[in-house]
Protein backbone atom coordinates (compact mmCIF):
# COMPACT_ATOMS: atom_id res chain seq x y z
CA UNK A 1 0.00 0.00 0.00
CA UNK A 2 1.26 3.49 -0.75
CA UNK A 3 2.27 6.05 1.81
CA UNK A 4 -0.72 8.27 0.91
CA UNK A 5 -3.27 5.90 2.39
CA UNK A 6 -4.79 6.40 5.82
CA UNK A 7 -4.59 2.65 6.46
CA UNK A 8 -1.72 0.22 6.49
CA UNK A 9 -2.45 -3.49 6.63
CA UNK A 10 -0.03 -6.36 7.08
CA UNK A 11 -1.01 -10.02 7.16
CA UNK A 12 0.49 -13.34 8.10
CA UNK A 13 -0.67 -16.93 7.97
CA UNK A 14 -0.22 -18.38 11.45
CA UNK A 15 -0.40 -22.15 11.68
CA UNK A 16 -2.76 -22.18 14.67
CA UNK A 17 -6.51 -21.91 15.21
CA UNK A 18 -8.08 -18.47 15.62
CA UNK A 19 -9.04 -18.97 19.29
CA UNK A 20 -5.57 -18.75 20.93
CA UNK A 21 -4.67 -15.80 18.69
CA UNK A 22 -7.84 -13.96 19.65
CA UNK A 23 -7.30 -14.81 23.33
CA UNK A 24 -3.88 -13.16 23.13
CA UNK A 25 -5.24 -10.04 21.44
CA UNK A 26 -8.18 -9.75 23.84
CA UNK A 27 -5.90 -9.69 26.92
CA UNK A 28 -4.30 -6.23 27.30
CA UNK A 29 -1.88 -7.63 29.90
CA UNK A 30 -0.19 -9.53 27.04
CA UNK A 31 0.09 -6.64 24.58
CA UNK A 32 3.66 -5.79 25.67
CA UNK A 33 4.64 -9.35 24.67
CA UNK A 34 3.35 -8.96 21.14
CA UNK A 35 4.21 -5.31 20.44
CA UNK A 36 6.71 -5.24 17.59
CA UNK A 37 7.62 -1.59 18.18
CA UNK A 38 8.85 -2.13 21.73
CA UNK A 39 6.88 0.92 22.87
CA UNK A 40 4.19 -0.88 24.92
CA UNK A 41 5.45 -1.26 28.49
CA UNK A 42 2.47 -2.49 30.50
CA UNK A 43 -1.28 -2.46 30.76
CA UNK A 44 -3.00 -0.18 33.24
CA UNK A 45 -6.15 -1.62 34.73
CA UNK A 46 -5.43 -5.26 35.40
CA UNK A 47 -5.85 -8.44 33.45
CA UNK A 48 -9.23 -9.12 31.91
CA UNK A 49 -10.68 -10.27 28.64
CA UNK A 50 -11.76 -7.29 26.59
CA UNK A 51 -15.37 -6.79 25.50
CA UNK A 52 -16.96 -4.30 23.12
CA UNK A 53 -16.90 -0.82 24.68
CA UNK A 54 -14.24 -1.68 27.28
CA UNK A 55 -11.61 0.94 28.04
CA UNK A 56 -8.05 0.04 28.92
CA UNK A 57 -4.83 1.96 29.35
CA UNK A 58 -1.24 1.32 28.36
CA UNK A 59 1.99 2.72 29.71
CA UNK A 60 4.15 3.43 26.70
CA UNK A 61 7.64 4.67 25.89
CA UNK A 62 8.77 6.13 22.58
CA UNK A 63 11.67 8.42 23.40
CA UNK A 64 9.68 9.60 26.43
CA UNK A 65 7.19 7.80 28.65
CA UNK A 66 3.51 8.41 27.99
CA UNK A 67 0.17 6.70 28.51
CA UNK A 68 -2.66 5.86 26.15
CA UNK A 69 -6.36 5.36 26.63
CA UNK A 70 -7.99 2.77 24.40
CA UNK A 71 -11.61 1.88 23.72
CA UNK A 72 -12.67 -1.40 22.10
CA UNK A 73 -14.75 -0.27 19.10
CA UNK A 74 -15.16 -3.58 17.22
CA UNK A 75 -15.36 -7.12 18.52
CA UNK A 76 -16.47 -10.35 16.95
CA UNK A 77 -15.28 -13.33 18.99
CA UNK A 78 -12.35 -15.15 17.35
CA UNK A 79 -12.73 -13.02 14.18
CA UNK A 80 -12.12 -9.31 14.84
CA UNK A 81 -11.04 -6.92 17.54
CA UNK A 82 -10.22 -3.22 17.21
CA UNK A 83 -9.51 -0.42 19.63
CA UNK A 84 -9.23 3.33 19.22
CA UNK A 85 -6.19 4.88 20.89
CA UNK A 86 -5.77 8.33 22.36
CA UNK A 87 -3.17 9.98 24.55
CA UNK A 88 -3.33 12.95 26.88
CA UNK A 89 -1.23 16.10 26.84
CA UNK A 90 0.79 17.16 23.80
CA UNK A 91 0.86 13.60 22.45
CA UNK A 92 -2.90 13.84 22.13
CA UNK A 93 -2.25 15.98 19.07
CA UNK A 94 -0.57 13.01 17.39
CA UNK A 95 -2.42 10.09 19.03
CA UNK A 96 -5.91 11.40 18.54
CA UNK A 97 -8.17 8.50 17.70
CA UNK A 98 -6.28 6.08 15.48
CA UNK A 99 -7.66 2.56 15.29
CA UNK A 100 -5.72 -0.68 15.61
CA UNK A 101 -7.62 -3.61 14.10
CA UNK A 102 -6.95 -7.34 13.99
CA UNK A 103 -8.96 -9.60 11.70
CA UNK A 104 -8.69 -13.38 11.91
CA UNK A 105 -9.69 -15.56 8.98
CA UNK A 106 -9.61 -19.31 9.65
CA UNK A 107 -7.98 -21.38 6.93
CA UNK A 108 -7.42 -25.12 6.55
CA UNK A 109 -3.75 -24.66 7.46
CA UNK A 110 -4.17 -22.07 10.23
CA UNK A 111 -5.42 -18.51 10.54
CA UNK A 112 -4.75 -15.55 8.29
CA UNK A 113 -4.19 -12.61 10.65
CA UNK A 114 -4.50 -9.04 9.36
CA UNK A 115 -3.39 -6.08 11.43
CA UNK A 116 -4.48 -2.62 10.30
CA UNK A 117 -3.28 0.80 11.42
CA UNK A 118 -6.13 3.13 10.57
CA UNK A 119 -5.60 6.86 10.98
CA UNK A 120 -8.76 7.79 9.07
CA UNK A 121 -10.52 7.78 12.46
CA UNK A 122 -8.26 10.47 13.95
CA UNK A 123 -9.99 13.65 15.04
CA UNK A 124 -7.28 16.08 14.04
CA UNK A 125 -5.99 16.92 10.62
CA UNK A 126 -2.50 15.67 11.47
CA UNK A 127 -2.96 12.64 9.21
CA UNK A 128 -0.57 13.75 6.42
CA UNK A 129 2.19 14.51 8.95
CA UNK A 130 1.56 11.31 10.92
CA UNK A 131 1.50 9.31 7.71
CA UNK A 132 4.79 10.78 6.49
CA UNK A 133 6.57 10.31 9.82
CA UNK A 134 5.24 6.94 10.87
CA UNK A 135 4.06 4.84 7.92
CA UNK A 136 7.31 3.03 7.16
CA UNK A 137 8.24 2.21 10.75
CA UNK A 138 4.64 1.28 11.56
CA UNK A 139 4.58 -1.30 8.76
CA UNK A 140 7.86 -2.85 10.03
CA UNK A 141 6.58 -2.88 13.62
CA UNK A 142 3.29 -4.49 12.61
CA UNK A 143 5.16 -7.20 10.69
CA UNK A 144 7.19 -7.88 13.83
CA UNK A 145 4.01 -7.93 15.95
CA UNK A 146 2.51 -10.67 13.77
CA UNK A 147 5.77 -12.63 13.99
CA UNK A 148 5.63 -12.39 17.80
CA UNK A 149 2.01 -13.53 17.86
CA UNK A 150 3.01 -16.47 15.65
CA UNK A 151 5.86 -17.42 17.98
CA UNK A 152 3.70 -17.20 21.11
CA UNK A 153 0.77 -19.25 19.81
CA UNK A 154 2.77 -21.86 17.93
CA UNK A 155 5.76 -22.06 20.30
CA UNK A 156 8.11 -21.80 17.34
CA UNK A 157 10.39 -19.00 16.29
CA UNK A 158 8.78 -17.79 13.08
CA UNK A 159 10.54 -16.14 10.17
CA UNK A 160 9.18 -12.73 9.17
Amino acid sequence: MGILTNRITVERLIHAPAEPIFDLLADPERHAQIDGSGSVRESRGGSRRLALGDRFGMNMHLGVPYATRNTVVELEENRRIAWRTEAGGPLGLVLAGRTWRYELEPRDDGTLVRETWDISTERFTSRPVVRALMASSTRRNMTETLARIDEIVTGQVASS
